[in-house]
């Protein structure tokens, strides 16, 4: 009996260490799990809201997304009349009289002249395309500083250096400011990135690109003073169907845009300097349409585009360029000499042939060549019809 109870012990000792061995792990975790307070129902509520709130703290590290209103056209069109210097209800209702008189007497018939009312028919404000919503012109007036760094004769962008250049800059910003509060002023940078060249170069192209590590350099000058910053081309015997789309990843920024020079677009074989080259409304409705669809598919508020102009044939077919929703088009005169010569250059080439919005160039130093001539000032600018909305000094 006894050497029969030995086993059936061995075995009952076994099963007991054996359970007692699971219990034991059991209530370790167990313990375990109570310390760390995982069977605290505040304490997920808490981890929970822990969760969310990173969540949100990370999304807050984010760059907000800018919420832009829609288009007031209300606004947009008072705008266009206060640029054409059109005051608004200056001329008292026609009575009944002024109706019969001027059935009674026509324009050809023989009433005196001064009796007689004749109102020309005016040529501002076009009657254009509203621009999408988030358009700067003609809410804001863009004043620019023009020019190449590598060069101190191109314009004042490369003559100064950076930090007193945008002093320069924001001197001017101040004056248009004080002359015109009603519209706030937009500081530019105007850099020339393809220049036309004497020399041919190595494709016999007649211009030069510049590197894309000066641009970066301009956009950079620019945001420190909030800037805007457009990039001018000087085609050559190149054309903008070649230029522009090496330039597209610097037009998919919100605040770059674009300047053609038609001075330089040489399309008779002379080279850049000899003649004044020329750009038909086909070459600036392009332009418009290319950045049009960069605008579109990349979901950004509408470019500028500003063509320089100081004669007729830089010009040709003004009446066939189409502003779009997604860019406006802006003509800028952009000749140099005295007050008078500027204003008739103006008058003749910018004002009779309109297209949607227009500039003014400022040489500081070509205007002041003749004797007795200043600068011209914002003052003087604002008397003029239409009103530049865009400012460029040289």
């Amino acid at each position: 009996m006894e050497k029969e109870a030995v086993p059936r012990i061995k075995k009952i000792l076994k099963r007991i260490s054996f359970w007692f061995l699971v219990s034991l792990i059991f209530l370790l975790v167990f313990m375990f799990l109570l310390g760390i307070g995982f069977f605290d129902a505040k304490n997920i509520s808490y981890n929970r809201e822990n969760w969310i709130n990173n969540i949100n703290s990370e999304k807050e590290k984010l760059p907000p997304i800018p919420i832009i209103p829609p288009l007031d056209k209300a606004d947009y069109d008072l705008r266009l009349k206060k640029l054409a210097n059109i005051k608004e209800n200056t001329a008292p209702p026609l009575n009944e009289n002024d109706i019969k008189n001027s059935i009674n007497n026509p324009p050809d018939s023989k009433v005196k002249p001064q009796e007689q009312v004749v109102i020309e028919p005016s040529l501002w404000p076009v009657n254009a395309v509203y621009p999408n919503a988030g358009a700067i012109l003609p809410f804001k007036r863009v004043v620019a500083y023009y020019g190449n760094l590598y060069s101190t004769k191109m314009g004042v962008l490369g003559e100064y250096p950076e930090n007193e250049m945008l002093e320069r800059l924001m001197i001017e910003v101040k004056k248009w400011t004080d002359a015109d509060p009603e519209t706030p002023v937009i500081p530019a940078l105007h850099y020339i990135a393809v220049v036309a060249q004497g020399s041919a170069g190595k494709d016999g192209k007649y211009r030069a690109r510049m590197p894309d590590s000066e641009i970066d350099k301009v956009i950079k000058i620019a945001e420190k003073v909030n800037g805007i910053v457009f990039l001018d081309l000087q085609v050559g015997f190149s054309d903008l169907q070649t230029e522009i789309p090496l330039l597209e990843k610097y037009f998919k920024m919100p605040q770059v845009h674009l300047g053609i020079d038609p001075e330089f677009s040489m399309k008779t074989g002379v080279r850049p300097g000899k003649i004044v080259g020329t750009f038909d409304a086909a070459d600036i409705n392009y332009a418009a349409d290319y950045l049009a669809k960069i605008v579109r598919e990349n979901n950004l508020t509408p470019k500028i585009l500003i063509i320089h102009r100081y004669t007729q044939k830089m010009v040709t077919n003004y009446d066939k360029i189409k502003p779009l929703p997604e860019v406006q088009i802006l003509m800028h005169m952009d000749g140099w000499g005295g007050a008078d010569k500027k204003i008739n250059t103006y008058k003749q080439f910018i004002y009779k042939e309109p297209v949607q919005f227009t500039g003014f160039k400022l040489f500081y130093k070509n205007d002041i060549l003749e004797p007795k001539t200043i600068l011209m000032s914002p003052e003087q600018l604002l008397k003029l019809t239409p009103r530049p909305i865009y400012i460029q000094y040289q």
